[in-house]
Order: C-alpha cells, then structure tokens, then sequence
C-alpha cells in the first residue's frame, strides 16, 4: 500500500507541473518535489517552452544527496537538448525516485525507471497515477493516439442557443463566465474555432486581463478559405500565431498567404474537413491541448467524430426560443441509445450563470 507521505508529495508535484499547462508543448507538464527527513529541500515544474524540465530546476536549487525525488512523470532517458533527467538523478545522489507514471514516449518508456535502479536508486512507480494521468492527458493522447486533449466550450441560453435568429450572440453570459474563458484559454496550447464563428464574430481568441504573457495558438478551421485576411486574426497574426486548418490541395490566396498565419492542408470530410484529420495535424505540429469555442456544425462534427474529452457547457439565465440559433449542429441521433454521453464533473455558480464541466464516459 501506497505511503501516505508519499502520495502527499506527489499531489504537490502534480499541482506544480499543472502550472505549465498552456505553455510547454509538446512537452508534458511536469512537476518534482525534492523531500530529505519530510522537509521540501526544492520544487521545480516544467518551464515555459518545455526546458529546462522539472528535475533539472529543482536540482539546481539544493543539495540533494540521499533525498527522495517525487516526479509526475517518469524521467526523460534520452539525449535532447537538454542531458537525460534520469542521469541528472544520479549524479545527484538522491536515495529514492516515486513516480506516478511511465513516460509512453518510445524514447523513454521504462528506460528512465530501469537506468535509475541500475545506479542503486530505489524506485516506486505509480502513485496518484490517476491524477497525473489526468493533468497531463494531452500528451499522453498525442504520443498513444496521435491526437491531443479536447476541450469543447459551448456558451448558450438555457434553452441550447448561442445567437438569437437575427445572429446576435454578445453576450448571452456575463463578465465572470467570459473571465473563465479567458483562464481556460490561457491553459490549452490552441483555441480553436471553425470558419462560420470567425466570419460572425471576428473574434480575438486571445487570452486577455489575466495577467500572463503567453498566448495560445488561434486555429481556424476553414476548408474553402474564405475568411477575410483583414479581419481581427489577419491583423494580428504576426503578433500572436494564427493557424488556418483548410481543405488539402486548396489554392491558398495570397491576401492569407502575406499576413503571417500558418497554412495547414486537411483532408476533407462529410461535409467539411474531417474532424480526425484536424486533430492530427495538431498533433503533428506539437499540439497536445485544444479549446474548441464552435460554431455549432464544428462542434458537432467534433462530438459525432468521438473526438470530444472534455465538455464545457456555460448556461445563461435566458431563453431564446426555436428560432435562435442552436448551440449544437446535426448530430444525426435517431436513438437515445446511441447518443454520445458525458458524465457530470463538477458545477460552479459563475456571477449570474452555472458552469458545468462534463467528461466523456
């Protein structure tokens, strides 16, 4: 049975390397907790931009000769830019080495374990896994599936609307519900949103009055293309990135081609770009969290694809009746059977509206 102590340490390890989230793809967001005789000699967590990791900052901080090092992932055992973490252990002479996970990646998978019980280092694996796994389920999905974390949010009216008939949408719920958007942003690597949502709205997609330097990479995905370059995303796309998920083998106007944004071919699916497709362009690209903010035909396409983790719903306490837009696109559910589930995680009073979050079953 798992210490107590021990699992105490590493959900402070788990916390710290949650810090990260947002910012250092396509690494994973890891956290280390240096303990000697119960008292936290250092603490470390994966920087910006993925190095250093969290081993190496929180060595650089104390002597940690005969310590216990609790780490939220297993120790990197391969040459990157970087020396491997596991080498970086011994050679500090630490005593003990718990994880809550083995790291999937081929490079590593098993090795940082076995090289450190090779140096004489003990090693206890799999404590507060569950947790961990779930902190870093991004890069967990884009090393096994090829695919990153989704997170889809959708803001709508009691009754399921997002616009009223004539496409008003701004805003249906309050400055506290679009506060935590902006703090759900700023922990995914990419907000995405499809080519309908772009064109009404013009939105920004930026991570605003918040506090924090970083900005997510804005996607949009458009299989013709045809978006305005003048809008808000073109203006800004040399100051914060801009990827354009379009249709494979489309000719590529120049007026997009100038402004900076990054150009990705998708195959094409039924109708519009195949929703598996987009993801594993994201992927490629080092993508491991998406924040899908819509329209309703993207984040069906999104849901029927079962690629769908993660299910934001912020409800306002308005109705808009038949006529307004819905908020979910043809799912082309003909049997209660067959609909897609999600389970309740947790809800919270958001000023005048209620957040939910839901997770796939």
């Amino acid at each position: 049975m798992t210490d107590a102590t021990d699992r105490r340490f590493m959900r402070l390890a788990i916390a710290l390397g949650a810090r990260g989230l947002g910012r250092v793809w396509p690494n994973p967001a890891v956290g280390c907790v240096i303990v000697r005789d119960g008292r936290i000699l250092a603490r470390g967590w994966t920087a910006p931009g993925g190095r250093p990791h969290a081993e190496a900052l929180a060595l650089a901080k104390c002597d940690a000769r005969g310590a216990t090092a609790y780490v939220s992932l297993e120790p990197c055992a391969h040459h990157g830019r970087t020396p491997p973490c596991c080498d970086a252990l011994v050679q500090a002479g630490v005593a003990r080495v718990v994880t809550a996970l083995t790291d999937p990646d081929p490079r590593v998978a098993g090795q940082g374990h076995a090289r450190l019980r090779a140096a004489g280092i003990a090693v206890t694996e799999k404590v507060e896994a569950q947790a961990a796994r779930a902190a870093n389920a991004g890069f967990l999905l884009r090393v096994t599936e090829n695919r990153p974390f989704l997170t889809l949010k959708l803001a709508m009216t009691l009754d399921g609307r997002i616009a009223t008939a004539t496409g008003e949408s701004r805003w249906i719920t309050g400055p506290e519900a679009r506060r935590a958007v902006h703090a759900m942003r700023a922990r995914h690597d990419a907000v995405l949103v499809g080519g309908g949502t772009a064109r009404a709205d013009d939105p920004d997609l930026t991570v605003r009055d918040m506090g924090v330097a970083h900005q997510p990479v804005r996607v949009v995905a458009s299989a013709g293309l045809d978006l305005d370059p003048a809008g808000r995303l073109g203006r800004s796309a040399q100051d914060v990135p801009v990827w354009l998920l379009h249709g494979a083998g489309l000719d590529v106007p120049k007026a997009w081609a100038s402004t900076g944004a990054r150009l990705i071919g998708c195959a094409l699916g039924d109708p519009g770009l195949d929703p598996r497709a987009m993801m594993t362009a994201l992927a490629a690209e080092g993508i491991t969290r998406v924040l899908c903010e819509g329209g309703g035909a993207l984040a069906a396409s999104l849901i029927g694809a079962g690629l769908v983790d993660e299910l934001v719903v912020i409800h306002a306490g308005k109705l808009v009746g038949a006529d307004g837009r819905a908020g979910l696109g043809t799912l082309g559910v003909t049997r209660l059977a067959d609909a897609p589930q999600f389970e309740l995680a947790k809800a919270r009073r958001l000023g005048a509206d209620v957040l939910q979050t839901w997770r796939r079953r």
